[in-house]
């Protein structure tokens, strides 16, 4: 594609955020996130309503995005959109808008995988932004995904690791429903556990074979653990809540650590980036910088407003296909299920 300046729109609604990127040849130009509040009094995304929140926020968050850009929607010269993996009745409301958009423009559409985006995010264009050279390990940690993957070129990337059950956001959010957290516990677990003792408790690591996750057990352990305590001690949570807190974040983050030094041993390659909501974790953060001086890593880590589920990370896989002629008809289909 020759064309001097490349204005694309970047739609994601893959789970309970409604967001619109619109990028400017690979610049974040607005990155607007409708986020929905309903599902904190249910502990969880409650998919039919999450669908209906998409339904009242698409069109105005679109509008917002291309108001903050600067430009119309005539400007435009593709629209890349959030093809999967999600739920399904979210994808639909995305998928659709965004296919009724580039034909009533007449501009091409891009199905984006929400997965790569999330490592893709790493060649957004930012000042003072590393980006991780080919090849690279991605480890990609969410609410719904664990995975490590080997990412050959952009469009070339491999699962060589990825949970068995739950995913380890999924074990933040359960563990910290268990302990009386709102939802998302995540937050809220990481900012405790920078009060508390790391090994004040200790909880059993699950034993997986190769480089995949389980974060079933150690859910279920926690429970019990819980369940013990507080019948020998009603208050125990209460009066030691940053600890348990600490001693759960170490052991999730000890979990992570352990795969990621056998992925950088099985591949030989020590340059690694994370992505998805779950890198916005502190502690994960810290001990992937750790990990530059004990392991002769380099590390990428996002900006925080590009971690969770973000249009922005959708524009720049539409931008870098765009440059590549890689367009979609107009009769692909949403698929919750997608693969890398």
């Amino acid at each position: 594609m020759t064309t001097e300046n490349i204005y694309i729109l970047g739609i994601e609604s893959s789970c309970d955020d409604t967001a619109a990127s619109v990028m400017l040849n690979g610049r974040i130009l607005s990155n607007i996130v409708a986020s929905q509040k309903i599902h904190e009094e249910y502990g969880g995304v409650v998919p039919e309503l999450a669908s209906r929140a998409h339904q009242q926020n698409i069109v105005p968050v679109v509008d917002q995005a291309l108001k903050k850009a600067g430009i119309s929607k005539h400007q435009l010269h593709a629209v890349a959109f959030t093809r999967g993996p999600g739920l399904m009745g979210s994808l639909l409301v995305g998928t659709s808008f965004a296919k009724s958009l580039a034909y009533g423009l007449d501009i091409p559409l891009i199905d984006v995988n929400h997965m790569q985006a999330h490592i893709l995010a790493h060649f957004i264009e930012e000042n003072d932004f590393k980006k991780p050279p080919f090849p690279f390990l991605a480890m990609t940690i969410s609410g719904g995904h664990t995975q490590i993957v080997t990412v050959s070129n952009y469009f070339e990337m491999e699962v060589i690791g990825e949970t068995i059950d739950d995913a380890v956001g999924e074990a933040f959010d359960k563990s910290g429903k268990i302990l009386g957290l709102g939802y998302p516990a995540g937050p809220e677990i990481d900012k405790r556990a920078k009060l508390g003792n790391p090994k004040a408790f200790k909880f059993t690591k699950p034993k997986v074979d190769g480089l995949n996750f389980s974060f079933s057990g150690l859910k279920t352990g926690i429970l019990y653990f819980i369940q013990r305590e507080t019948k020998a001690n009603p208050n125990f949570i209460e009066e030691n809540l940053n600890d348990i807190c600490a001693s759960i974040q170490y052991t999730i983050i000890a979990i992570l650590m352990d795969k990621l030094k056998l992925a950088t041993k099985d591949t030989g390659i020590n340059h690694i980036a994370i992505g998805g909501g779950v890198s916005a974790n502190s502690g994960i953060r810290q001990a992937l910088k750790d990990g530059e001086t004990k392991f002769d890593w380099t590390t990428y880590v996002p900006k925080f407003e590009y971690t969770t589920d973000n249009a922005a990370m959708i524009a720049i896989v539409g931008y870098l296909k765009y440059k590549e002629g890689l367009f979609s008809e107009q009769s692909v289909t949403a698929s919750s299920r997608l693969k890398i």
